[in-house]
């Protein structure tokens, strides 16, 4: 679904590098998770994808084609919800299908579908100011699920939630991916999120950032997947790849191999 080859980016002329040298794939309907420190160009990387920035060099291809312009059934989820607030949670899930020429009648089954999975019926009439942070979180997937996307980016998606919401928001888009079979990039922050959500973990380092590892989860999507002992073990492997960045190299030419 993916294929990215020698990806650079700077923001401009005699600037530093951002990105360095990205070669990866994320197969169709994988789950890739991207984790690295702050700063170091993981939302640059996934904005590229979803053709919202240009790299500077390299190739990026989606579906077979080069990613030149947004893709219709391209979705992205982000950390601020990005809701309009003079439209309703429904008005806002309707959003994308009404930017594709979807006819009414199938908005409203499909926005139908989505809130009564999600659990969002009860608030179809409500706006943005009176939806907690979780709710609205929620809107944010049904607005991005409602297109039928084949390629879901994910910016830090519930980075701002608390623990509990956070955790039911990660199964319910764990639930999502095996009803529907979307292929997925995930950035994140956290570890444990990374390895829940994500098939293979990328981590990255800091600026000019490059790949220092590609790790496999084979246990990602089994149930009690966060209670077992391979799950605490991957944890363990992304951290190391963290803290000891130069050191991953037979995570990194497995991956590519």
């Amino acid at each position: 679904m993916i294929q990215v080859h020698n990806l650079s980016k700077r923001y401009g002329q005699n600037t530093p590098l951002v990105l360095s040298d990205l070669s990866f794939q994320v197969p169709p309907g994988d789950i890739l998770s991207v984790i690295g420190p702050s700063g170091c160009g993981k939302t640059t990387l996934l904005y590229i994808l979803g053709c919202l920035l240009s790299a500077t060099s390299g190739e990026v291809m989606i579906g077979g084609k080069e990613a030149s312009a947004p893709r219709r059934r391209t979705s992205f989820i982000f950390q601020d919800f990005g809701l309009l607030p003079w439209k309703t949670a429904w008005g806002n899930a309707c959003v994308g299908m009404g930017i594709n020429g979807i006819p009414k009648r199938q908005q409203q089954e499909t926005a139908g579908a989505l809130f009564r999975d999600l659990g969002l019926s009860h608030r179809k009439s409500s706006y943005p100011i009176q939806l907690s942070g979780g709710e609205k979180q929620r809107v944010a997937i049904a607005r991005s699920l409602a297109t039928d996307p084949d390629l879901l980016l994910m910016d830090e998606p519930f980075s701002a939630l608390d623990a509990m919401t956070r955790e039911n928001l990660q199964d319910t888009i764990l639930a999502e991916w095996k009803e529907r079979g979307f292929t997925a990039v995930l950035v994140t922050h956290s570890i444990e999120e990374a390895v829940f959500l994500g098939g293979r973990i990328m981590v990255l380092g800091r600026q000019p950032a490059r790949i220092e590892a590609i790790i496999d989860n084979p246990g990602f999507g089994t149930e009690d997947f966060r209670l077992s002992d391979e799950y605490f073990s991957v944890i363990r492997r992304v951290r190391s790849a963290i803290d000891h960045p130069g050191d991953n190299a037979s995570d990194l030419s497995k991956s590519q191999g």
